[in-house]
């Protein structure tokens, strides 16, 4: 349960930035999402599902290295080509996809309530997506789901045959959209302690 009032929780929750982060979407079906959502609901994470055990190792391992870098850069640079070797190795040997070999960057708009994006796929209003998102520079990870609720031509990106997809998060565990929030406020803080620098 939230420890904000209501109209505070979702100004928090409508907080949006914009910036780049490692992404991931898939369409699924409405029966998929049913059964996600009733394990959900009797108690089942979404992260306990098949196929996320490895990326959730790979965010833990650079959201680590990334507290470690602060203190001590030559240190985590080491420890990061000790756990690049053993990501090649492993993946010679099983020679298996995980969803990190599907992660890309995106430039996400992004709140505790929701996220833009702009693909080359135009998708239909109400379908639900499956998202993935890895929040940089940090890694934090995040696995919820949406609905589309707008697919616009991306014209004023000058992107032709683009499109502007606008989803709303409709399951997302409270600690995830806290990251989200978290994660905003210092992307704002640190934007605007830069315009300070410079101006």
């Amino acid at each position: 349960m939230s420890d904000f009032a209501p109209d505070e929780a979702d100004r928090r929750q409508a907080v949006r930035v914009t910036g780049r982060n490692l992404f991931y979407f898939q369409i699924i079906s409405k029966g998929k999402f049913q059964g996600i959502q009733k394990d959900f609901e009797d108690g089942i994470p979404p992260y306990n599902h098949e196929g996320l055990s490895d990326i959730q190792m790979f965010i833990c391992a650079q959201s680590a290295l990334a507290r470690i870098r602060e203190r001590d850069a030559d240190l985590a640079e080491f420890l990061l080509h000790l756990d690049t070797k053993i990501n090649l190795i492993l993946k010679k040997i099983t020679d298996s996809k995980t969803i990190f070999d599907k992660l890309s960057l995106y430039d996400l708009n992004i709140s505790g309530k929701g996220v833009s994006f702009i693909t080359n796929q135009r998708i239909a209003k109400d379908e639900i997506l499956e998202f993935h998102i890895a929040l940089l520079p940090t890694y934090t990870y995040v696995y919820c789901f949406g609905k589309v609720i707008s697919c616009t031509a991306a014209l004023d990106e000058g992107r032709e045959d683009y499109y502007r997809i606008a989803a709303e998060f409709i399951l997302i565990m409270e600690e995830d959209q806290e990251k989200l929030i978290q994660h905003n406020f210092k992307q704002q803080s640190l934007a605007l302690r830069n315009r300070r620098l410079r101006g």
